[in-house]
């Protein structure tokens, strides 16, 4: 089992999925952790943060990371947008966890029924804000609809919103140099809304 000791302690991209991974089953069997306290939130304020790990994840108010995760303070870089989408400021934001927190594992943590992937799939306008928003979702839309698959529509496209924003993240020159080196990874997950489970791609 893995283990984080200590609030400052480095993991490798590979030993922060798993911790996230063991965060997500103590969640789905009620069983949290307890990490918050004064104490530790006294030492971050101290020392500065070490997050072993980021989260692009959606605004959604359902999909919390520290708590599916069961983490607390100081241990998750999170950036979340509608649609858990890959703007300039949301890379910006991933690079800097990553180039001066040291973070080494980014997880594009998408969910069921996205309401900004079902408003691509309707399209219409919604003026150029939020249009900034379905643009880069879109893309996914129209790759599922040109595979003429009709089952699970909205779950296909989802998915592959997840895996577009994961391939954008590697285009980045910031986050390519630590791919490169092996020190980072990136990975697409799927939160479930009624089982709490996250499915890792």
């Amino acid at each position: 089992m893995m283990k984080r000791n200590d609030i400052f302690e480095q993991l490798s991209s590979k030993e922060a999925l798993e911790h996230l991974k063991e965060g997500n089953k103590r969640y789905l069997q009620s069983q949290p952790s307890g990490k918050a306290s004064a104490e530790i939130r006294a030492g971050l304020a101290l020392k500065g943060q070490v997050p072993f790990a980021v989260i692009l994840g959606c605004s959604d108010s359902r999909v919390v990371p520290e708590v599916i995760f069961d983490v607390g303070i100081g241990e998750l870089f999170v950036v979340r947008t509608a649609g858990n989408v890959a703007d300039k400021v949301a890379i910006g934001s991933i690079e800097f966890a990553v180039e001066f927190l040291k973070a080494r594992l980014i997880v594009v943590l998408g969910h069921e029924e996205c309401a900004a992937v079902l408003a691509a799939i309707a399209g219409g306008d919604y003026g150029s804000n939020m249009a900034a928003v379905i643009s880069l979702i879109k893309p996914a839309v129209d790759k599922v609809r040109t595979e003429g698959k009709v089952d699970d529509f909205s779950r296909r496209c989802e998915d592959e919103h997840i895996k577009n924003t994961a391939e954008r993240l590697k285009e980045s020159a910031v986050l390519s140099k630590y791919l490169a080196e092996g020190t980072l990874l990136i990975a697409g997950a799927k939160y479930g809304l009624e089982t709490g489970k996250v499915s890792f791609f």
